[in-house]
């Protein structure tokens, strides 16, 4: 089984995002999930290269990637104050819609 996570970075450290990451890996490991990354790093999503390849609108671009990687998911894990964080607010109505599991950080049901 795999899972992503959808995980709030804006007004947060790196260290914060580090450390809220490494504990929804673990809680989903331990779950019996695989982690799909949905935290693109790598050059191709850099600004600059983004931008030379004609993207214009780059956090629309980020979320449109995400929503390709939940959908080898069988699970969207949403970390806490996903409801404030746009893209995460996004990830989970398509995540509803199209029947992905959904699991809290908080323990919330749905």
């Amino acid at each position: 089984m795999k899972a992503m996570l959808s995980q709030p970075m804006a007004g947060k450290t790196e260290e914060e995002i580090v450390s809220t990451r490494e504990r929804a890996i673990k809680r989903l490991e331990a779950m019996g999930y695989k982690v799909v990354n949905t935290l693109f790093t790598d050059e191709w999503y850099k600004k600059e290269n983004m931008k030379e390849r004609g993207v214009e609108n780059i956090p629309l671009c980020f979320f449109a990637k995400s929503i390709e990687n939940m959908s080898k998911c069988h699970a969207a894990y949403f970390c806490s104050g996903w409801e404030q964080a746009r893209g995460c607010r996004c990830e989970h109505e398509v995540a509803k819609a199209y029947g992905v599991k959904i699991i809290y950080e908080n323990g919330e049901k749905n």
